[in-house]
């Protein structure tokens, strides 16, 4: 039994190296390029109860160094029962650039997100679309690094780095946890195989999105606003997708603040892999789940010394080194240094978060923005 799991973390091991090389050889960013004059963004927000936060966000938004005069932002308020359409409909009126503010009626959807996304979309004038959420904070060059990259490449899907902006420790686990699916999923973009990408950071041509048939084939799915589409921009355009990989295109967000909401983000992720058709992204899913599982089982093995110490010691050093090496790379990027000092404690504790949501994301149903969805 050692010996298979001795060959199975030599592979992981080669993969983790694999990731770091594929990180280190993505480019950094394309800020030499002009912008043309004509390319005008649709920057689309979805927002439901997002009243403690989308100020801080429109601010950011009108700080933008793109020029006012190229783009637009779109706010999606989904039936907010607090104040959030007031505080837009108060920023609107103060400051100077394109702001739409949406009101869509309370009906019953399965995917409040995409009905909120999809309408804006019908209200936009952008050639390129940029989506981020209501909680989010940009920095004042990210519309900018986004265009810059879409001129040069002339991708048909842009995808952008993420990062959690909290304190203590639960904030810190979701941090490094959250950092290691950020750089996987820019390594296998750029490795030609996209899975995984997040849709606080986005950005599509508008005419490539009717292409491939905007949200259809997965509108009754709650989540997958972003890796799903993403898998349908794949199938089309293969090699016109691009992980961005530029600071000044970091978008920070916030970590769950407890337990039960952690909980129900993380079965609402699950619940668009259960849809997913691409042989790619059900690897990683069930390699990710067996390497962790593997973990466990070792420790187990060791315990009923069916294996030895030495043994055990190995297998994790396979795991832990590389994965250590790959990791602090990316909250690097990503501007947490100070992290990677925690990444040992939550290697420890990854193998049984991994097992226990994978076991746990056959629940259907879960709650989201005060709604019960599936």
């Amino acid at each position: 039994m050692s010996q298979i799991i001795f060959i199975f973390y030599f592979f992981y091991a080669l993969s983790c190296i694999f990731l770091i090389v594929k990180w280190l050889s993505i480019k950094k960013e394309y800020n030499s390029q002009p912008i043309p004059a004509d390319l005008f963004l649709s920057v689309i927000v979805p927002v439901r109860n997002e009243a403690t936060n989308i100020g801080a966000l429109l601010a950011d938004l009108s700080l933008q160094s793109l020029s006012k005069s190229q783009y637009e932002v779109i706010i999606a308020d989904d039936s907010s029962t607090d104040n959030t359409a007031q505080i837009v409909r108060d920023f609107e009126r103060i400051n100077g650039f394109d702001l739409v503010l949406i009101a869509l009626p309370n009906e019953r959807t399965d995917s409040p997100k995409k009905r909120a996304i999809g309408q804006a979309l019908t209200m936009s004038k952008g050639k390129l679309i940029v989506t981020t959420d209501g909680d989010c904070r940009v920095g004042s060059n990210w519309l900018l690094s986004i265009a810059q990259t879409y001129t040069v490449t002339k991708a048909k899907f842009i995808s952008g780095p993420v990062v959690f902006e909290g304190s203590g420790w639960f904030s810190v686990f979701q941090t490094i946890e959250f950092s290691s699916l950020i750089g996987t999923g820019g390594c296998l973009i750029a490795a030609g195989a996209p899975t995984m990408c997040n849709g606080a950071n986005l950005a599509y041509d508008r005419a490539a999105f009717d292409e491939v048939g905007g949200y259809a084939g997965t509108d009754h799915i709650a989540s997958g606003d972003d890796e799903l589409l993403m898998h349908k921009f794949a199938a089309k355009f293969a090699d016109k997708i691009v992980f961005l990989k530029a600071q000044d295109a970091i978008v920070t967000t916030q970590p769950q603040p407890n337990w039960a909401a952690f909980r129900q983000q993380r079965i609402r992720w699950a619940s668009k892999w259960a849809v997913n058709k691409r042989w790619t992204t059900m690897l990683v899913a069930v390699f990710v789940f067996v390497v962790n599982l593997s973990v466990i089982i070792s420790m187990l093995l060791t315990i009923l010394n069916a294996m030895t110490v030495k043994d055990l010691s190995i297998i994790l050093l396979l795991k832990f080194i590389p994965e250590f090496m790959f990791l602090s790379l990316v909250l690097v990027f990503l501007k947490k240094p100070k992290l990677v000092a925690f990444i040992p404690f939550v290697q420890v504790i990854y193998p049984f978060y991994v097992v226990f949501f994978g076991l746990i994301s056959q629940q259907k149903n879960y709650e989201w923005k005060g709604r019960r969805l599936r």
